[in-house]
Parts: C-alpha cells; sequence; structure tokens
C-alpha cells in the first residue's frame, strides 16, 4: 500500500530538485582528533561495564553528547546539507558484541537528537547573523552489523549463517524506532556489504513507516570491497541496484572502501537508476600507516568529475575524509546542476550475484527446471537422500548450460520443505556459478515462500500467489513479497478455480492486476502471469483448446496489462505422450515458438534438450501445431497415431540408422549440421578431415563453421532456438577452433607478412557469453590481425585501460543478451568522457546497425562500427587501418548512421501516444 509523503520527504525532494546536495563526512575521522579515551566512552553511566567500549562510537551519544554535537557542528559550519547520526551500529545485533543490546533504542534516538540539536544551533546562528536558514537534514545512519545474512562464518559449512533476515529485521526495527523517535528526517542504509542485510533494514523501516502512516525518505548506500567491483557479498554494482528495484527508496549509492576516482565506474553501472544515486567516498585508500592521504583538492577533481557526467545528486565524503573535504565540495559544487533522474524504464529487473533485465525486445528467458522435486526424479532422490551436493551440482549445470534463472521446488510430503528450502538455497547461494543466476522459489506453501526469500540477496521471482484463497490473501502475500524484494508469478486461480478457457484467463488475470496495481501501486513490470499451461491430447474435447487460449491469453496480456510478463511451466503441455521424450520435446518447441511470439516471455523448461523448431519434420510439425490450435477435430488421434510409429521405430533399432543419416552427407555438410544441432561427438574428426582436403584451415572456418554460426544467429534472432541451444553450439564452435589453432598459428609462423593491425576485444560487462568474440577473434587472427583478448564480463575500466596500455587500432565489443546494449552505450559515453579516438567495433545477437547509430555512435567521438557477422569483421578492420580508404569508408559510415537516425525519428514520430489514464479509460468491459 502506498503511503503519503513526511513532511521531510516532500522537503527533501524540493531541496534537491535544482542542486547536489552535500552530505558531511567522515565521523571517525573527527572523533579521533579527540583523543577520546576509555574513561571517556564509559562515562559515568557505563563504569562498570564488562567490556572494553572504546571503538564503540554510538555509545558516546550517551556518554559525551557534546562531543558528538561538536562533530555535526562541525560539518554543518561547512556547508552540509544532511548530517548522519552517530548511530551506525547502534542496533541490539551491533551493540552486541559490547553487551549493550539493552540500550541500543536509546542510543539511536539519542543520537538523533543530538544531531537535531546541532541543526536547530546553526540554524539559530543563522537567524542571529540576520540570514535566512537553509533547511538542513538529519539522516538516521543504519550500519550493516558485523554480521552476514548470505555468507557462512563456516568454511566447513557453507550453509551456516551467522543471523538470519527476521533477527536483522527486528534488530533493525528497534534502531528505526529510535532514529525517527529521536527526530531524525531521513534512514540511511549504509556501508552495505551484503544486500540480504540492507533487504532485511528495509523490511523493518517498511514496518515502522507502516505503523507511523507516512514514508520517510529511505537512503541506500552499497560498499564496493575492492578491484572486482563487487560487494563483500559478490553482487556487481548494477545487481546491487537491481536487488533494490523494488523498493521504494529516495537514493541508492555507495560509500566507504574506494576513494573518489575509483567510484566513478560503479556511478556508472548505476546511472539508469529510477533514483537519485549519493556518493560519499574515502579520502583514498589507506596507506602503510591506515591513514588517508587524497586532500580535498584532490578528492574533488573527481568529485567534479561526477557532477560533469551527470552522476550524482547527494555528495558527500567517508574514512579519512574531514569539514575542510566537505567544505571544498560544497564550493566546487555550488551551482552545478544535479543529476536527472531517469524515469522507470519499465523493464523487470532481476539479479543474483549478476544483473538481469528483460526488456520487451528481449528474447525469451529460460527458467531452468530442474531442482524440483516433482519435475527430476535424479534431484528427488538425492534430496530425499540428503545429497545436497549434488543437487547443487545440477543447479550449477543449468547455469553452465544457459538458464538465466534457477527455479527451486522442494515441495515434497516426506521432508520438511521450509527447513529443506532454507538449507538448500544457503548452499546454493555459497555455490558462485549458479548464484549469479536470478533464483524462482517455487512452492505452493506460503511459508516455504516466506523462508526461501529470506535467504537470497538478490531480486529473485516468487512462484506462486493466486486469488484461490480471496483478495485480503492475496494482496496480504503480494505486499509481504515485495518486501522482501522480489516480483511475483500470479497464477490464473481464483475462488472459483483454475482457469481453463481464454475468458477465465483473461478475466482473472486482468482482476489480479487491477487488485496490484490499485491497492498495492505493486510495480507493474514485476508482475509475471501463469495462465495455466495444461495437458492437451487427452482425447476430452474440454481440452481442447487449453494451449490455443493459453497462446490467446498471452496475446491478451501483453496488449491490455501494460508491461506484465507471462510465464509458465511448459512440461504439463505433454503430459499426455508421457514415455515418448521425442514427441514431448517437439511439442514443447513448437508450442514456445508460438507463446512467444503471442508474449510469452519466460518458461520453465529444459530448453537444452529441445529441438530447433525447423528442425522438426515438416509432417510432425503440422500434426502438433493442429493439435496445438485445434485445427481438427481428429488431431489428437492423428499426432497419437503418429507418435506410435516414431516410438515403433526407435523400439525396432531403426534409431541409429535415422539419426545419423546425416553423416553420410558431405564433410561441409557435417559440420554446418553439428553446429546448428549442437553435436560433439564427431566435430573433431570432422573438422580434420575437412582440413586435410583444403589449402588453408582458415577456410574450415570461414566456411561451414562460418555457416553454421550464421544459422544459429539466424534462428535464434526468430525465436526458434533459445539460448542453452546457442549455447551447445558454441561449445562445438571451440572444440572445432582447438583442432585448427595449432595450424594456424603455425603457417602464421612459417610466413613473413607482419602483422596488419591490432584489436582489442571484450564481451561487456554483464553479458558471460564469449562465443560471438572468440569467432571474431579467430577471424581476425587469420587475417593477421593481433588480438587481445579480455575475456568474458569485462568492466568498461578494464577496456579503457587496456586500450591506454596496448594503443590498439580498434576496440571490438561483443553481446549477445539486450542489456549488453547499455554497457555498450556506457562504453562510448566513457570513452568520450576519457578522451579516447579509438573507433569501437561492436557486434552479437543483440546488436544491431539501428541500435549502433541511434543509441552508441552519438555517445561517441570516435567511429562506433556494427558488424554485422564474423566474416565483416576482417574488411571492416581493414577499411579502417587503409589511410587511402579510411575517407570513403568514414562518409559511407557516417551518412549511413545520419539516415538511420532520421528514419527513426520519422518512424517515432508517426507514433500516437495516450497517456494511462486515457488508455484506462478505453480499456474493454469485462465484468
Amino acid at each position: 500500500m502506498s503511503l503519503p509523503f513526511s513532511e521531510s520527504y516532500k522537503e527533501l525532494l524540493a531541496a534537491s530538485e535544482n542542486r547536489i546536495l552535500i552530505l558531511d563526512g567522515g565521523f571517525g575521522t573527527m572523533l579521533q582528533r579527540l583523543k577520546l579515551s576509555e574513561a571517556d566512552f564509559r562515562g559515568a553511566r557505563f563504569l562498570d561495564a564488562d567490556k572494553e567500549l572504546k571503538g564503540n562510537n554510538d555509545v558516546l551519544s550517551l556518554t559525551c553528547p557534546d562531543k558528538v554535537e561538536w562533530v555535526h557542528h562541525e560539518y554543518l559550519k561547512a556547508g552540509a546539507d544532511i548530517i548522519e547520526t552517530n548511530s551506525f551500529g547502534a542496533s541490539p545485533i551491533g551493540q552486541r558484541e559490547y553487551g549493550l543490546g539493552n540500550v541500543a533504542y536509546e542510543m539511536a534516538k539519542t543520537a538523533a537528537e543530538v544531531a537535531c540539536r546541532a541543526v536547530a544551533l546553526k540554524k539559530q546562528e543563522e537567524l542571529d547573523a540576520g540570514e535566512t536558514p537553509k533547511r538542513r537534514f538529519v539522516a538516521g545512519s543504519l550500519g550493516p552489523t558485523s554480521k552476514t545474512a548470505s555468507m557462512s562464518p563456516d568454511v566447513a559449512d557453507p550453509a551456516a549463517r551467522a543471523v538470519t533476515f527476521r533477527e536483522l529485521s527486528d534488530s533493525y526495527r528497534v534502531a528505526v524506532n529510535g532514529l525517527l523517535d529521536g527526530g531524525a528526517d531521513i534512514l540511511l542504509v549504509e556501508t552495505v556489504f551484503d544486500t540480504l542485510n540492507a533487504k532485511a533494514a528495509l523490511y523493518a523501516i517498511q514496518q515502522v513507516c507502516d505503523e507511523r502512516g507516512k514514508l520517510f525518505p529511505i537512503m541506500v548506500s552499497g560498499t564496493i570491497t575492492d578491484a572486482s567491483g563487487r560487494i563483500l557479498s559478490g553482487q556487481t554494482a548494477k545487481a546491487f541496484w537491481h536487488s533494490l528495484s523494488g523498493y521504494p527508496i529516495f537514493s541508492i549509492g555507495f560509500n566507504c572502501a574506494l576513494g573518489a576516482k575509483d567510484m566513478i565506474p560503479h556511478l556508472r553501472d548505476i546511472r539508469n537508476a529510477p533514483f537519485r544515486v549519493s556518493v560519499h567516498p574515502n579520502a583514498g585508500l589507506p596507506n602503510q600507516f591506515g591513514g588517508y592521504d587524497d586532500s580535498p583538492e584532490m578528492m574533488g577533481e573527481w568529485i567534479c568529475r561526477y557532477a560533469e557526467e551527470g552522476l550524482v545528486n547527494i555528495v558527500g565524503g567517508c574514512c579519512g575524509t574531514t569539514p575542510e573535504h566537505i567544505r571544498h565540495f560544497a564550493k566546487i559544487l555550488d551551482g552545478r546542476r544535479p543529476r536527472q533522474v531517469p524515469p522507470k524504464s519499465g523493464h523487470i529487473l532481476l539479479s543474483g550475484l549478476d544483473s538481469l533485465e528483460v526488456a520487451p525486445d528481449s528474447r525469451f528467458v529460460n527458467v531452468g527446471e530442474r531442482l524440483n522435486i516433482a519435475g527430476s526424479r535424479k534431484f528427488a532422490n538425492l534430496i530425499r537422500e540428503g545429497n545436497f551436493a549434488e543437487a547443487v551440482n545440477i543447479g550449477v549445470m543449468q547455469a553452465e548450460n544457459g538458464a538465466q534463472i534457477i527455479d527451486v521446488n522442494l515441495d515434497d510430503g516426506m521432508i520438511d520443505s521450509e527447513k529443506t528450502m532454507v538449507h538448500f538455497l544457503n548452499l546454493l547461494m555459497s555455490e558462485p556459478n549458479v548464484a549469479r543466476c536470478p533464483i524462482m522459489i517455487d512452492s505452493s506453501r506460503w511459508n516455504v515462500l516466506q523462508a526461501g526469500m529470506e535467504c537470497v540477496q538478490g531480486k529473485g521471482i516468487v512462484n506462486s500467489i493466486s486469488l484461490k484463497e480471496g483478495e485480503e490473501k492475496f494482496l496480504y502475500r503480494a505486499e509481504q513479497i515485495r518486501r522482501r524484494g522480489f516480483a511475483v508469478v500470479c497464477m490464473a486461480f481464483d475462488e472459483n478455480g483454475q482457469a481453463t478457457t481464454f475468458e477465465r484467463k483473461r478475466d482473472v488475470c486482468t482482476r489480479m492486476y487491477r487488485l496490484l496495481r490499485d491497492k498495492l501501486d505493486f510495480p507493474p513490470e514485476d508482475i509475471l502471469f501463469d495462465p495455466n499451461i495444461l495437458t492437451i491430447g487427452t482425447g476430452m474435447a474440454e481440452h481442447a483448446n487449453y494451449a490455443k487460449d493459453y497462446i490467446e491469453t498471452c496475446r491478451y496480456i501483453k496488449q491490455n496489462l501494460p508491461f506484465a510478463h507471462v510465464v509458465g511451466g511448459v512440461s504439463n503441455l505433454s503430459f499426455a505422450f508421457k514415455g515418448n521424450n521425442s514427441i514431448r520435446e517437439s511439442m514443447h518447441s513448437c508450442f514456445l515458438y508460438h507463446a512467444g511470439k503471442a508474449g510469452m516471455d519466460f518458461g520453465i523448461v529444459n530448453a537444452g534438450v529441445l529441438p530447433v523448431y525447423e528442425d522438426i519434420p515438416e509432417e510432425e510439425r503440422t500434426l502438433i501445431e493442429d493439435l496445438i490450435f485445434n485445427r481438427r477435430e481428429d488431431a489428437t488421434d492423428r499426432l497419437l497415431a503418429y507418435a506410435e510409429t516414431v516410438k515403433n521405430r526407435k523400439l525396432s533399432g531403426n534409431e541409429n540408422a535415422d539419426v545419423l543419416a546425416w553423416r553420410k552427407e558431405p564433410v561441409e555438410s557435417r559440420i554446418r549440421h553439428a553446429m546448428v544441432k549442437g553435436i560433439e561427438e564427431f566435430i573433431e574428426a570432422d573438422v580434420e578431415e575437412l582440413r586435410q582436403q583444403i589449402a588453408e584451415p582458415v577456410q574450415v572456418i570461414e566456411g561451414p563453421l562460418m555457416d553454421g554460426m550464421n544459422e544459429v544467429g539466424k534462428l535464434f534472432g526468430e525465436g526458434k532456438m533459445f539460448l542453452p541451444q546457442v549455447v551447445k553450439s558454441a561449445r562445438v564452435m571451440k572444440r572445432a577452433v582447438a583442432v585448427l589453432m595449432p595450424y594456424i598459428q603455425a603457417g602464421k609462423k612459417s610466413g613473413e607478412s607482419s602483422c596488419a593491425g591490432k584489436i582489442v576485444m571484450a564481451t561487456v560487462k554483464g553479458d558471460v557469453h564469449d562465443i560471438g568474440k572468440n569467432i571474431v577473434s579467430v577471424v581476425l587472427a587469420c587475417n593477421n590481425y593481433e588480438i587481445i583478448d579480455l575475456g568474458v564480463m569485462v568492466p568498461c575500466e578494464k577496456i579503457v585501460e587496456a586500450v591506454k596500455k596496448y594503443k590498439p587500432d580498434m576496440v571490438g565489443l561483443s553481446g549477445l543478451i539486450t542489456p549488453s546494449l547499455d554497457e555498450m552505450v556506457n562504453v562510448a559515453r566513457t570513452f568520450k568522457a576519457e578522451g579516447l579516438q579509438t573507433p569501437i567495433m561492436v557486434g552479437g545477437a543483440a546488436a544491431s546497425a539501428i541500435h549502433t547509430a541511434v543509441k552508441i555512435a552519438p555517445e561517441s567521438d570516435a567511429p562506433v562500427i556494427y558488424s554485422r557477422d564474423a566474416g565483416s569483421s576482417a574488411s571492416l578492420m581493414e577499411r579502417w587501418i587503409n589511410l587511402k580508404k579510411r575517407p570513403d569508408f568514414l562518409k559511407e559510415l557516417y551518412t549511413s548512421q545520419e539516415n538511420l537516425r532520421k528514419d527513426n525519428s520519422r518512424s517515432e514520430k508517426s507514433v500516437k501516444t495516450v497517456s494511462l489514464e486515457e488508455a484506462r479509460a478505453n480499456a474493454p468491459s469485462l465484468f
């Protein structure tokens, strides 16, 4: 439920509209100047405390409030608009090690009162001087505690946790109440090294705001721990933002650990966040004596850069910074425009350790289905045996085979599903190869869903809730899901049962959507509908339209329920053909092809075993589609009869002769076939056979291997192949190239020609796929270009560093998935900011000529060139490097891109849009 803003929220919005707000600096830095003793920390009140209190700065609000107020006043005099309370560890868990957990509420409340007194004193000083007082704000500081909810404290037991979500949330709730009772205007969850801790804090804050009937401004600030670009619990900056994208926060940002210079790439990572952005860096990195060396002027140089790039709304300092730093920041930022907060994109933002963004033009998202007791006998047996290590390995294999989201379902009458879900998710989250993916927590039991959400730091999906038990429970559960930072699957099921017809599916989904939007203001992009994929081919007339009605519902949802998504468990479709996996897989492939075109964007399916749509025999495809669309009364009988012949053929022992018929084709055809099908078994022998028949080994790559990969790219783009199938093809390519490379290298060594040029290659950050990059690298290497391969998931700053170090003729950026395009824009923008003139060549399944011209090229001072395939990359390089050809090449490039931009502009102007209110007014009457 949406709450009205507090007065401080309204005032903060107004204050941040036209200027960059100044946050205060290091608190501990200032306290160190006072050289306080153990006696100062104890005061009279804690004279007999059992434990040493020196270093527990939070207790000073009770024992030395005048010293704390002095620090606040120094920062206010320096120009701070926002000062933080001295309450970083003022929570029951934070004070546990000092034995002062019982006074945490008082500590937090007093800290806020002391800060408010300092603000009041500054206001009075301005009034006494005849000045108009400036509105200043008190931010209640909520630190991370010394515990982590996402990582094990015991290296021998990865499932162990030192603290739970609920324990953290209860502890934070005490602190939040104290801070607000003491007068804090803002709640600042800072120095986040584990996003699950932050989610526990946000859960507590929302509870307290509910009780008080108003929403206070919430700032969240993470800590990137080192050069890895991740917080301690493993998330990237973008994954951190995605994890918090569904919360009602005022700002997101980073503090501590890094200096001002090193913050820039991480601020760029969150530049599209629809919140204000804050940053309070350290004064550099600690020197050998533990001190900080960056002067106000040194930091100021980078602070100005933040403003010039439009990266920040709030700037302050952390460890090592002083009022002198804050005074300088206030001076150099005076009059600077704040970052413009972008509108919400309408894309669903998910995360594990890495981020996943699903836009309307994204390709089908594969949800791995094998971690489901009901769907995998092997997994079920492992869980029942307590063999969790092997069960986790199934998840790892799914991620490696291209699953973008991992579904986990542990519903079973013979186990404690809630306890097992917690244990298994803790293990799963400790395995980076699978923890990088968002998690779909799947259960029919609400207690299991709750327990699962409280184990996951990323933004996952809950599967599912429905109207089965009425609107009240539906809305309560949806709100609890949002408060734990998850998206939600809503199953088409209401008080009258499961929706089985198009009309019922439409009505139930529309009703749920309106409830979520009107009652809760639930983010529409975080709503996924499951309109129920039900079994067809049963011989019962009432089941004949099940698949067709699902597909029609997909189309309806996309056209009438803005930003919502569609998901489904595909294996239900073919249950009537259980035992005939060949037919079942063909049915799934055909269904996904048509449902995907209608709007289904998430599917729970083992896509790695599906046949490519166009490879299904035409007769079989027609029979299946007759059944899916109920095109004839005898569709079931016809497919059953056909399925029996396929089954009989397999039983008769003719399977190998049929399946391996392609082995009789010429070797070039065999190689192309293996590439498209992802068959590794024969590729090395076939490549070697062809190599011996031709003059140059590179011709194998430029011929059948490239032909096969181009076909894979075409099918993927048309939705006839899925990502796991592309990954299989990539493995075939890798093995084929490994056979050829020794011969290619030997040929280069014996040749006399020098290097034709140099290119830095990288798959951009956020994308783990290297198939396109590797193919281009091989083709360019074969044309005598030097390749500097930076690998996959390459952050922008590493690319910039490589350009400065190697001085290449060109940089090649590859991306298979749609979010890679945003990172390519970021790289181009950064090149411009760094003054780099190196041209950029972009390619991969996600890239296109129109996107390059409209989105990437305008951000760069250097040429940005789109390469449609690996075969064209060498000629593009040659035309750039050849100084005689370069002028004509650039003229062609710029003219073509300008024409594309004009065409795009005309197209956008021709689209008539209406407001959301108008669209709702035009909606069809359904009830």
